[in-house]
């Protein structure tokens, strides 16, 4: 079992006005693709930070979401109009502690920025947020998140937890395939990996 991503995301409000809307930003992150080969991580780490992106941007404000794509799944906790933390997994990764993790990440961040310091952040990981690194090496192995699983798990027991796919979340008339054609987050060498897994039935390397 692996945990991919651990990141902090200001979505796109896509109910606002587009003239006064910010564009999606992890705003601060920190990311093990140690499992991958040296020469996928280039492309898997721009996949990854393209689910995040996409599935933050989408998420409900006040909603918990698990969002699966093929072999991954990002957990998803969208505290504000602003603000939201995903953590990307395999499937094998216990849901229960990559939600308390979320929800971990969420209260320290918050205690630590205001939203005026997230709107303000202007490229990828500006906002320095170490526990981030402590979090994604402590947290590989699940068993070590006992201590936060049995704090919030009572708190937890009284969320619903949506679980959902990539294509259920996606707006009526978008499909994955435009989605990432259109991305500028993506390079021409990503895309085109995409593509070629996809035909080939292997798009699970990466997504």
């Amino acid at each position: 079992m692996k945990l991919y991503q651990l990141a902090v995301v200001r979505p796109c409000d896509l109910e606002a006005p587009e003239q006064t809307r910010l564009p999606t930003l992890i705003v601060a992150s920190q990311t093990d693709l140690s499992s991958f080969s040296f020469f996928q991580r280039g492309v898997a780490g721009e996949f990854v930070d393209f689910l995040t992106s996409m599935v933050a941007e989408r998420a409900e404000v006040g909603a918990a979401m698990a969002v699966a794509k093929e072999s991954h799944v990002a957990h998803v906790l969208r505290s504000s109009r602003n603000l939201c933390v995903v953590a990307v997994t395999d499937t094998e990764y216990p849901a229960m502690v990559a939600r308390s993790l979320v929800g971990k990440i969420t209260s320290e961040f918050r205690e630590q920025y205001n939203a005026d310091a997230v709107d303000n952040a202007t490229v990828k990981d500006q906002l320095v947020f170490d526990p981030l690194k402590q979090y994604i090496e402590k947290y590989q192995d699940p068993q070590q998140a006992d201590t936060i699983m049995k704090v919030q798990k009572e708190l937890d027991d009284t969320k619903a937890v949506m679980h959902q796919t990539i294509e259920s979340l996606l707006q009526r008339g978008e499909r994955l395939d435009t989605l990432v054609d259109k991305s500028k987050d993506l390079s021409f060498q990503t895309k085109s990996f995409y593509k070629t897994a996809k035909k080939t039935n292997s798009c699970c390397i990466v997504m």
